[in-house]
C-alpha cells in the first residue's frame, strides 16, 4: 500500500452525514501532517482541511468550517473526516495525503454526492 485508501463516501441527502476514512502506511503516516482534498468537476484540486502529526492542530477551509472535523488515530494509521449538514456543493472526490509532500501520488479517492 504505497499510496493512502479512502473510504467511506456515498449518496446522502442534504442535511446528512458522512464519516470518511483515510488508510495509510505507517512510513507516510506517522510523523506527518495529512490533509483532505476534494475535486469537483471543473475545478481545480481544494484544500479541505488538514491536521498536525499530533491531531492538536486543526485547519479548516471556510466553506467547511463548522460542519467537518478532521481527526487521526495514529496508532490505527488512519484519519478521518467527520462531515455533517452535507450540501450538495459539497459533492466532490475526495482525496487524502501528506500535507507537506506535494509530489505524493494520488490515490483513487471516495466519492460523496449530496442530493437536495
Amino acid at each position: 500500500q504505497v499510496q493512502p485508501v479512502e473510504s467511506g463516501g456515498g449518496m446522502v441527502q442534504a442535511g446528512g452525514s458522512l464519516r470518511l476514512s483515510c488508510a495509510a502506511s505507517s512510513a507516510m503516516f506517522r510523523g506527518n501532517d495529512m490533509a483532505w482534498y476534494r475535486q469537483t468537476p471543473g475545478k481545480l484540486r481544494e484544500l479541505v482541511a488538514d491536521i498536525s502529526s499530533g491531531g492538536s492542530i486543526t485547519n479548516y477551509a471556510e466553506f467547511v468550517k463548522g460542519r467537518f472535523t478532521i481527526s487521526r488515530d495514529n496508532a490505527k494509521n488512519t484519519m478521518y473526516l467527520q462531515m455533517r449538514s452535507l450540501k450538495p456543493e459539497d459533492t466532490a472526490v475526495y482525496f487524502c495525503r501528506r500535507r507537506l509532500y506535494p509530489s505524493d501520488a494520488w490515490g483513487q479517492g471516495t466519492q460523496v454526492t449530496v442530493t437536495s
